[in-house]
């Protein structure tokens, strides 16, 4: 993943959030202004190149204290980032760090 380029997406505003994501994120009460947040500040935990029909990402941030991941991608040749998904990470699946996945 492009990280700069998925960044620069992000700030000038060509980036859409796919209607599976909008209802999560009502779902889950997670704010809007959060999400933006884990892709521009956040870490990229796991890379999915081969994910079509573009490459993307699983991004990790703290967000006033609350563990948020956001799944992201990337269409290079158009700039445009796609926000496919978002959710708080649950300690059955990860480990205390919220970056690694349990075995």
């Amino acid at each position: 993943m492009n990280l700069d380029k998925l960044r620069r997406c992000i700030k000038s505003g060509k980036y859409e959030w796919k209607q599976h994501t909008l209802t999560r994120i009502i779902e889950r009460g997670i704010p809007l202004e959060a999400i933006i947040k884990v892709i521009l500040q956040g870490d990229v935990i796991e890379d999915y190149p081969s994910d079509r029909p573009f490459p993307s990402c699983l991004m990790f941030s703290l967000i006033e204290g609350k563990p948020i991941h956001v799944v992201v991608s990337l269409d290079e040749q158009e700039n445009t980032a796609y926000i496919i998904t978002v959710y708080e990470p649950s300690l059955d699946k990860f480990e205390p760090d919220y970056k690694t996945r349990k075995k």
